[in-house]
């Protein structure tokens, strides 16, 4: 609180205020001891007039130091003066004329002026004395009455831990009197108005009201209370609304220091972890700043590295857990290291939660044993709440970032594998925030088991085909007729060869449709036929008549007759929605059971591709017995679809069959994430014979002959080994017995594949009548 030399008003120090103020309180005073002892004390100042007039001079204070204390007593009790930070200064500035011992301790530096740091600058500070004395003139004399007291904080250092401390400082003008030097000014209505507008610009009412005009006599007293606790308490929650505050070291330093002045303790360390699911992420740790990051790898621990520690006993106690000594406790791994190396003897942890939901631990610790108690324990209970929110924001804005990384790169992912790619998004971001260019880590998942499985619409390319050449042909003899009764309406040479043209078309759709046909046929009518139509309208009422019969018959969006067509598209879609709704519904009763990677696709019918294995776990936690149970709920789902098909084949305006297919392989394989076409595929030369297997099998037969190894009503399952061949006939052994299957089991081996060999089948046909499978598949 520096002198501002000036200042625009003059401000001179006087005692007759507090004499005045003394004789008032005698007057209304009931105590005749007090009275006398006031009065004697103003008989003695009678006797030094020089004290009540203006003192210019503040040696004058020291001629008359009794007298001065006696008189400042009144303000400054003993007891309060010998404890508290108090002083009072010269009206408006920052002159002390008279401080306490512990205020010239806290504040006056060695060459007599103010120590330390303000919440404000000089010119904020300086903009606020005037605005104060403005207030106070118009009180005084224009009966304007408005409050003005921001509140100003000094900062020192304490003497022992060289931290910050934090005094509020209060200010009493009960003492200050002000002087009208000519008499104050009237104010006319305009200029009260102004004045009303502008209380806080100092620069428009000393227009109106000239500072010279005026003079401040008195002192004002001056009060510091310690505020330091609500002060790095408000600075704290102002710091945890930026969420790199708790992930960067720069901001946990600062945040670290904050919480140091708030415990007096220079040497404290801070630590802060989040808890996500069954792993512990250190956020940072302030012991050592360099190595702290969210993202770091090494820094991620398996939550039960925290059993049987004071962590653990703060979650399940939800309470903030105090040790007096680390060698009463017992860490291990990555933990016990952090702590070796920190050097910390006694410890506080909080707990971290929020909507009753555990997400992280604060911990502050001190290099010396039995340093903290009970009281910093409450004190770490009250910061918890803030720290907590700044967390789940932290983990909130990281995961939007993580996810956001993971939808750019890799599309969506299927949740089985997305703690996987959640843990390259990070190493991504700490790369990025290393400042090097990177590209995302590449993700592979070693030994896993292959599921595949095919629910195919039989015919359906030769239907779709066959709907499409009769809605062409229905198309262009909607057009001969228009160009015919054209032609008879006016007979022309034209018409006759456009006849001929349509003639040539439909011979052409009466055998089969040839790639082309379609696009070709329906160019032409554009072009050609419905080019002409305005002009033919006005020829004949029938020609017009079957030009409306025609634009009515054609469907706008595909510029064609689409009736067939759109009978089998929609039995398709109802179909293909029927047999997705039941694959999706067992596929989430599976994936309960245990989870595995799945994917699906759905074209004319459904496939669907499966992957299980240890390696897609966090866990790594892995038996082949969910192997086995995932192969024989494929056959058993499969034979849920063929009831599916079955009964709703009637309700269908055009009747479809399904044909189903299981592929069976023993021998694990790899699959790597291609960040370019954003989806899984095989890794390894010797496992592509699976994608071969499967691109191909569709079109496989019986050896020996022409059939098709896929059926309606029945169910295929292709497998290579001996091995595989016995699981499998075990398990239609199984559901037969079940009431699944009916009929006799055939053991098919299957004509060669272009690059695959050796394949064999077991295929049994689907008791579509058993009440066992309705009540299965019917669910």
């Amino acid at each position: 609180m520096e002198i501002q030399e000036n200042y625009p008003f003059r401000c001179v120090l006087s005692l007759k205020p507090l004499v005045d103020y003394l004789k008032e309180t005698v007057s209304a005073s009931s105590s005749s001891a007090l009275a006398e002892q006031t009065m004697e004390l103003v008989r003695l100042l009678e006797e030094a007039p020089e004290l009540l007039e203006p003192i210019e001079d503040l040696t004058l204070l020291k001629r008359h130091g009794d007298l001065v204390q006696r008189l400042m007593a009144q303000v400054f009790p003993p007891v309060f003066w010998d404890t508290e930070p108090v002083a009072a200064v010269v009206p408006y500035t920052a002159r002390p004329f008279l401080a306490s011992p512990r205020f010239k301790k806290l504040f006056i530096g060695k060459e007599g002026g103010f120590s330390g740091r303000r919440n404000i600058d000089a010119e904020g500070f300086n903009r606020g004395k005037a605005i104060r004395a403005y207030l106070f003139i118009l009180e005084s004399f224009y009966g304007i009455h408005h409050s003005f007291d921001p509140p100003l904080i000094q900062m020192v250092a304490d003497g022992h831990t060289g931290l910050d401390r934090y005094f509020k400082i209060r200010f009493d003008f009960r003492f200050v009197e002000v002087l009208a030097v000519n008499g104050p000014k009237v104010l006319t209505d305009q200029e009260r108005l102004r004045v009303l507008h502008h209380l806080t610009e100092p620069e428009v009412l000393r227009e109106i009201l000239p500072p010279q005009d005026f003079e401040l006599r008195g002192f004002t007293v001056l009060q510091a209370v310690d505020v330091t606790e609500l002060e790095v308490l408000v600075a704290l929650e102002r710091d945890l609304i930026d969420q790199e505050s708790i992930i960067s070291p720069d901001g946990f330093f600062r945040l670290q220091g904050r919480l140091r002045t708030l415990f007096g303790r220079p040497d404290l360390v801070v630590g802060l972890s989040v808890i996500q699911q069954d792993h512990v992420l250190l956020l940072n740790t302030g012991c050592e700043m360099n190595q702290c990051c969210i993202f770091n790898d090494s820094r991620h621990l398996h939550l039960s590295d925290l059993e049987g520690t004071v962590y653990q006993r703060a979650m399940e106690k939800r309470e903030v857990v105090l040790v007096h000594d680390l060698r009463d406790e017992s860490f291990k791994g990555e933990i016990k290291e952090e702590f070796d190396r920190s050097g910390i003897q006694s410890l506080i942890v909080a707990p971290l939660s929020y909507k009753d939901e555990f997400i992280g631990t604060l911990d502050i610790g001190s290099p010396r044993r039995d340093d903290m108690g009970p009281v910093d324990a409450m004190l770490m209970s009250h910061i918890q709440p803030l720290f907590s929110m700044a967390v789940k924001k932290a983990i909130g804005d990281l995961d939007t970032r993580v996810q956001g990384i993971i939808n750019e790169k890799c599309t969506a992912i299927h949740p089985t594998v997305e703690w996987r790619f959640r843990k390259a998004a990070y190493a991504y971001l700490e790369r990025l925030r290393q400042g090097h260019e990177t590209e995302m880590p590449g993700i592979v998942f070693n030994n896993l088991y292959p599921l595949y499985g095919v629910s195919d619409i039989r015919g359906s390319t030769s239907a779709r085909n066959e709907a499409i050449r009769k809605d062409l042909s229905e198309h262009l003899k909607l057009a001969l007729k228009i160009v015919s009764l054209a032609d008879h309406a006016r007979s022309m040479i034209f018409f006759k060869e456009l006849a001929w043209r349509i003639g040539i078309h439909l011979r052409r759709l009466e055998s089969e449709l040839a790639a082309g046909d379609e696009t070709e046929v329906v160019k032409f009518l554009r072009k050609e036929v419905e080019a002409i139509f305005d002009h033919l309208a006005g020829m004949d009422n029938r020609v017009m008549f079957a030009i409306e019969n025609y634009r009515s018959t054609v469907d706008p969006n595909v510029g064609t007759v689409y009736n067939l067509r759109r009978e089998f598209e929609e039995s398709i879609s109802i179909l293909n929605d029927t047999l997705t709704t039941y694959l999706d519904r067992e596929e989430a009763a599976a994936q309960k059971v245990f989870p595995h990677y799945f994917e699906r696709h759905r074209t004319d019918g459904v496939d669907y591709l499966i992957y299980v294995g240890a390696s897609l776990l966090e866990s790594d936690e892995f038996n082949e017995i969910y192997l086995k149970n995932l192969r024989l709920w494929q056959i058993r789902m499969a034979c849920g679809m063929a009831w599916h098909t079955e009964r709703l084949k009637s309700s269908l305006k055009v009747p479809l069959d399904t044909a189903h297919l299981v592929l069976v392989q023993n021998a694990p394989l790899s699959i790597r994430f291609r960040f370019d076409e954003k989806r899984f595929d095989v890794d390894g030369a010797y496992d592509i014979r699976q994608e071969i297997i499967k691109s191909r099998i569709d079109k496989a037969v019986v050896k020996g002959g022409k059939e098709r190894l896929t059926q309606p009503g029945k169910i295929a399952v292709v497998y290579s080994s001996p091995d595989e061949g016995a699981e499998v006939r075990r398990h239609m052994e199984f559901l037969m017995g079940e009431g699944f299957f009916k009929g006799e089991m055939e053991i098919l081996d299957l004509e060669e594949l272009p690059g695959v060999h050796g394949l064999k089948s077991i295929r049994m046909s689907v008791d579509l009548d058993s009440s066992a499978l309705a009540e299965k598949a019917g669910g």
